[in-house]
């Protein structure tokens, strides 16, 4: 098993171009796991009271056009 000093020691030897293809994929994994929570989040009802603030926001008059 590789060990988390070991990974480190090998992205720092990596060369300039291998380094950024890896931090794109690690943004571009991290986006996908977000991306994956929050539609589970919305499916599941955790975000309702999102809608419910702005409702009562629009009802009160203080929302404004983007």
């Amino acid at each position: 098993m590789t060990t988390i000093n070991e990974i480190q020691s090998a992205i720092e030897s990596l060369p300039r171009e291998e380094y950024a293809r890896l931090v794109g994929w690690i943004r571009e994994r991290d986006w996908e796991a977000w991306d994956k929570q929050l539609a589970q989040d919305a499916s599941s009802g955790k975000l309702d009271f999102l809608v419910d603030e702005a409702t009562a926001e629009k009802k009160q008059g203080k929302l404004r056009p983007l």
